[in-house]
């Protein structure tokens, strides 16, 4: 093995504040010919590099199944990074982060990869002073998950001892339904303990969703109008333009309820609602969350069908541009019935949420990229207003915008100036980047960071990934049983199925309108 060079390439200094960077190890990506590897692991960890966040004795094994050379895995990562950065690269950085990169190839049902994993890794330790700290990222088929973690278990490589860490990340989705989710937290936690397992979700990455606590609860003015007397209901959106790209296969068996609920929306929904943490050790925050996921109402048979919709889409336009039917995307059945589009109600059981309607809706093809927490407060009374020309008010609003622009909005009533009693809804943005500046980042610069750091806070604990499917199972079971008959029920570039809009109408409220 070459000698490496030891030392970063000489940078600007970090702003001062900024955390300390990892301690030494080696990140072992399982799936690391995948996508996901080469579209936001390796530009993130190249990031943090940029960002003097990584430890000078770090190195990178990539596991796949491909028969490369180290050399060849390395050329090909190197030219994907150049691809997929977020920002110009830097050649030295890239040449010192290529430098630490190994692979290994084979099946992952084979014992033999393992061990060739494992002399890689010795060997890492002896030229990288990595000291034996492993963080295993599992960026495969969920149906590897089990499998590789036995294996990793067998070899003794996911063992603790002598002052060393292991640590295991899982991709979403974490188990496909309440049952199997089970099952797979019993198998991981007989090789595993539960600070070892790190249960990812992207979304958790975002400045604006980590912001939601800090907006919630480092602000006086709002936390105490936080509550069913002062809120009227709060609305959900997790809007894509895509299609199923190159997923057809995996996606046609998950479909967006599984692929999305019980992980990103349930994720903003506990931490939109949650009570106040003790501290924000990850504990006490996974603490809170929890209680939020238990106190979700579960859906008896009768709420599936009046408080769930689901929708495929058909072809479409979307920004000019042509669009197929899901049916037609590479991958999906002619005659599939999964569902690219769900919308939900919610009702959370406890004192603070008790009567306030939570209304959830993502799906795909839809006119624009856009997610959001749109929170509604109760209408001002209009007694005051009876002798003028005001007959209405309309409500406040707070928007928490977290895709593809990431802020906050506060909508309000004002006077426009005039010799009349008129009110008219003013705005106030705050967006992030106009108050903190830009940050290159793909959204797995912090998760990777607090990973290696061996933070959970971020991260989903086994309570709350079941909490989650226990609410998700009654619908996957009546959709199963009553197969749907009138798809595609929307077309692509529109916000859903009619159904979507019926079940906050029933209600006497609407969907925000969102602009593209």
């Amino acid at each position: 093995m070459p000698q490496l060079e030891r030392e970063l390439p000489a940078l600007d200094k970090p702003p001062s504040g900024s955390p300390p960077p990892t301690g030494p190890c080696v990140m072992v990506i399982f799936g690391g010919t995948g996508d996901l590897t080469s579209r936001k692991l390796f530009p993130a960890l190249y990031n943090l590099v940029k960002s003097k966040l990584l430890s000078s004795d770090f190195a990178i094994v990539g596991v796949g199944r491909n028969d490369y050379t180290r050399e060849q895995y390395q050329k090909i990562m190197g030219d994907n990074l150049d691809k997929f950065a977020t920002s110009t690269v830097d050649p030295k950085l890239r040449d010192w982060m290529i430098q630490r990169v190994f692979y290994a190839g084979g099946e992952f049902h084979d014992p033999g990869l393992y061990a060739r994993v494992g002399e890689i890794l010795a060997e890492i330790d002896k030229t990288c002073n990595t000291k034996g700290n492993y963080f295993f990222y599992l960026a495969t088929s969920p149906t590897f998950f089990g499998d590789i973690v036995d294996h990793l278990g067998a070899a003794e490589l996911a063992c603790e001892k002598d002052g060393h860490w292991r640590r295991v990340v899982f991709e979403k989705p974490f188990g496909n339904d309440l049952a199997s989710a089970k099952a797979l937290n019993r198998q991981v936690s007989k090789v595993l303990t539960e600070q070892q397992i790190f249960r990812i979700d992207h979304y958790l990455g975002k400045e604006t969703v980590q912001n939601i606590l800090v907006f919630r609860f480092s602000n006086g003015i709002f936390e105490p109008i936080w509550n069913r007397r002062y809120i009227d209901h709060i609305q959900i959106t997790v809007a894509e333009t895509v299609g199923v790209e190159k997923r057809g296969g995996y996606f046609d068996m998950a479909g967006t309820l599984r692929d999305m609920v019980p992980n990103h929306l349930f994720q903003l929904v506990s931490l939109t609602t949650m009570e106040p943490p003790i501290s924000f050790n990850s504990t006490a925050v996974h603490d809170e969350q929890a209680k939020i996921l238990h106190a979700l109402q579960p859906f008896s048979e009768e709420d599936v069908l009046h408080c769930a919709v689901r929708g495929q889409y058909g072809a479409g336009v979307i920004n000019g541009e042509r669009v197929p039917a899901y049916k037609a995307e590479d991958g999906v059945p002619p005659d599939s019935k999964t569902e690219t589009f769900v919308a939900l109600r919610l009702m959370i059981d406890n004192w603070r949420w008790a009567g306030v309607p939570f209304y959830l809706r993502t799906g795909k093809r839809l006119p624009t990229r856009h997610t959001e927490v749109a929170v509604q407060f109760k209408r001002a009374p209009l007694v005051l207003f009876r002798d003028t020309p005001v007959n209405s008010l309309d409500a406040n609003q707070l928007i928490i915008h977290i895709a593809p622009d990431e802020g906050i909005s506060l909508r309000f009533g004002a006077k426009i100036p005039g010799a009349q009693m008129k009110v008219g809804e003013v705005e106030m943005d705050f967006n992030y980047a106009d108050y903190f500046g830009t940050t290159a980042n793909t959204g797995y610069e912090v998760l990777l960071y607090d990973g290696i750091m061996g933070d959970q806070t971020l991260y989903q604990r086994a309570d709350m990934v079941e909490a989650g499917w226990t609410v998700v199972d009654p619908i996957i079971d009546v959709w199963k049983a009553l197969a749907a008959r009138n798809f595609p029920n929307y077309a692509a570039g529109s916000w859903g199925p009619e159904e979507a809009t019926d079940i906050i109408a029933r209600d006497g409220r609407s969907w925000r309108k969102i602009s593209s």
